[in-house]
C-alpha cells in the first residue's frame, strides 16, 4: 500500500470517530499490505487523554503480532502529525515509517528527527522511524472543518477551526 493509501485507510477511520464525536483523527498500523491495527482518537468516549488514534491502532497491532519476528516492516498512517508520546510508542514497536496527513504545528513530533541523537544508536528502541507528512491534506483539513461546525466545546471548537485553516 503507498503512503496515500494508508492515510486514506485512516480517514475513513478518523470518519467513525467524527461521527461519535470525537476529534477526527484516526490511524492505521499496516505489515507487508495489510491493516493489522487501526484506531481513531477516543478521547470524548473514554474520558481519558492518552487515547490518542495512533496509539490504539499500535496497542491492536501489539496485541495481534505479540514478540514474534515479523516477516516485513511496520508502517503508521495517522490523519495527524505524530506527537512525542506516540513518535515514542512508534520507535518501542519498531515501526519503520510514519506518514501523516495533516501537520500539528503545535504538539507535532516530526521535527524530531533533527535533534535526535541518542546515546547508543544500536539499540532498537533508539531508532525513529522515517517520518513524511502532507498526504491527503486537504481531506484531514475538511474532517476537521466538519468537527469544528459540530463542536460545542469552545476550546475544541477554536482548535479545530485552526487546524481547519492551517493554523495553530
Amino acid at each position: 500500500m503507498t503512503p496515500e493509501e494508508l492515510v486514506g485507510a485512516a480517514l475513513e477511520v478518523s470518519e467513525e470517530g467524527l461521527r461519535t464525536g470525537e476529534l477526527p483523527v484516526g490511524a492505521v498500523v499496516a505489515m507487508g499490505g495489510e491493516i493489522v491495527g487501526r484506531g481513531h482518537t477516543r478521547e470524548r468516549s473514554r474520558g481519558r487523554r492518552l487515547v490518542h488514534a495512533d496509539l490504539l491502532a499500535m496497542e491492536e497491532a501489539d496485541r495481534l503480532l505479540g514478540w514474534e519476528r515479523r516477516p516485513h516492516p511496520l508502517i503508521l498512517a495517522i490523519t495527524l502529525e505524530p506527537c512525542l508520546m506516540c513518535l515514542g510508542a512508534a520507535m518501542v514497536l519498531g515501526v519503520a515509517e510514519v506518514h501523516y496527513g495533516l501537520e500539528a504545528p503545535d504538539d507535532g513530533a516530526a521535527g524530531i528527527p533533527r535533534v535526535w541523537r541518542p546515546a547508543r544508536q544500536d539499540q532498537p528502541f533508539s531508532r525513529l522511524p522515517a517520518i513524511t507528512g502532507g498526504y491527503q491534506r486537504s481531506e484531514c483539513r475538511d474532517q476537521f472543518r466538519r468537527y469544528a461546525e459540530a463542536a460545542t466545546s469552545p476550546n475544541l471548537k477554536r482548535y479545530a477551526e485552526s487546524m481547519a485553516a492551517g493554523t495553530s
